[in-house]
């Protein structure tokens, strides 16, 4: 039975939702575990994403999976999303996540032990992770990202979001229902998922949450690129789903040249679209997150 525990971790007036997961309980004087630190993206809150129960499924939680395999695992909720609170500042855009992860991260340090953690993100959490770690390269051992977008070049995802910009950027919120859920996992690749992981977030997260914040998707449209890759020193992973909507494979493949450290990895998955950790084929995003931390520096 995997261990979990939940927290609460005060940015300013926002109070951030924390949740963790391990093989078992901390013990006193026991050998520090390997973090891990997952980062959600622009719908979906922490928990939700990377903790997903879906009847019938198996393997959906990411953190059970790396828990399993000796990792001390930990997400949160941004601002505005899921558990944690709102401002009513702002539209909890990129920029406001990465301040999230800074008042966090030190957090999971002094709770862990460690002096760093591992880094994953995915779309917008990967802009976030990347915003954190180029601010805050010490505490970073290696970063992961997925269904990342760099310029938005080439990405008819965000050509069709675009369509919409003016009614994000008029308000901090928008609506989210099992309709919206549905129509994030058949716009790329109908067939990619099974039809059961909308309705399990949709049973998770409505009881939470009936709007999130517009700023990651202001972002995405008008304000890219948000992430320089030039600045991120650590070993960085990129993974690209073959049907991902949003993350072009040119635009991620001039990010990835321009990462400085020699210790990188450019991995596309076929039969994944935007999220790959909910695809049918899910199993091949964990062996390519866990092989690459694994992987001998």
């Amino acid at each position: 039975m995997i261990w979990s525990e939940d927290y609460f971790v005060n940015r300013e007036d926002v109070r951030l939702y924390v949740y963790r997961k391990r093989a078992s309980a901390p013990q006193a004087g026991e050998a520090i575990k390997p973090v891990l630190v997952l980062v959600h993206g622009s719908t979906v809150s922490g928990r939700n994403t990377y903790d997903l129960q879906v009847p019938g499924g198996t393997d959906y939680s990411v953190m059970d999976y790396f828990a399993a395999r000796g990792y001390d695992v930990w997400t949160m909720d941004h601002e505005g999303y899921g558990r944690s609170s709102w401002s009513g500042r702002g539209n909890s855009d990129v920029k406001t996540g990465a301040k999230d992860l800074a008042a966090v991260v030190p957090f999971i340090l002094q709770k862990t032990g460690a002096t760093q953690v591992n880094l994953f993100g995915s779309s917008s959490g990967a802009l976030r992770a990347c915003l954190y770690t180029a601010a805050n390269p010490g505490t970073v051992a290696r970063l992961g990202l997925s269904a990342l977008v760099y310029t938005g070049a080439g990405s008819p995802t965000l050509e069709q979001r675009r369509k919409k910009l003016p009614e994000y950027s008029a308000s901090p919120r928008r609506k989210v229902d099992l309709a919206f859920y549905e129509g994030m996992f058949n716009r790329d690749k109908p067939g990619s998922s099974d039809d059961a992981v909308p309705k399990a977030i949709a049973a998770a997260e409505l009881p939470l949450v009936s709007e999130v914040p517009t700023g990651t998707y202001v972002d995405m449209c008008a304000n890219l690129p948000l992430a320089t890759p030039e600045s991120i020193p650590c070993p960085t992973l990129v993974i690209r789903g073959e049907f991902d909507g949003i993350a072009a494979e040119p635009d991620l493949l001039d990010f990835f040249t321009r990462l400085p450290s020699k210790d990188k990895q450019f991995v596309v998955l076929s039969g994944i679209a935007h999220n790959p950790m909910m695809g049918v084929v899910r199993n091949k995003f964990h062996y390519a997150l866990d092989t690459f931390l694994h992987a001998p520096l």
